[in-house]
């Protein structure tokens, strides 16, 4: 996107990990459509590449991926290692204590599912910092399947 002849990439935040009130003045763009903008291209990548990079595994992936921990592991009738990761934020206004977690700071929550090989089989990201790793797991899609 071209504005005041300047390109406007999300590469500028994605890249730069800039906040968007300090790219607003290099692109003399308001932060809030600085946002929009990094918004709508990172909505765009997920909704383009995940099929291809991060496909719903079927019962065919689910068998092989049980076979291959039992095989590498000798962990039989595993489907995938989940952990969580806690991604520090800064808390959204009038969020309360949502977001606070017990590390003492606020957070969303990416919970993956890797195979046998480490390898990303299923992610849930954007839960509170404040839900517990088997609430996150109760409530996915991974979880209730």
């Amino acid at each position: 996107m071209y504005l005041m002849n300047k390109k406007v990439t999300q590469y500028d935040y994605l890249a730069s990990g800039e906040r968007f009130q300090r790219l607003h003045y290099h692109f003399r763009l308001g932060a809030t459509t600085i946002g929009i903008i990094v918004d709508s291209v990172c909505s765009a990548i997920w909704k383009l590449l995940s099929p291809i990079y991060l496909p719903s595994p079927k019962k065919e992936d689910w068998i092989k991926i049980s076979n291959d921990f039992n095989e590498i592991w000798n962990f039989p009738n595993c489907v995938g290692a989940i952990d969580g990761k806690h991604i520090f934020i800064i808390c959204p206004p009038g969020a309360g204590s949502e977001y606070y977690n017990y590390k003492g700071y606020h957070s969303i929550v990416l919970h993956a599912v890797v195979n046998a090989h480490a390898k990303f089989v299923v992610i849930d990201v954007g839960d509170y910092g404040r839900s517990s790793d088997s609430g996150i797991f109760k409530e996915s899609l991974f979880g209730k399947n």
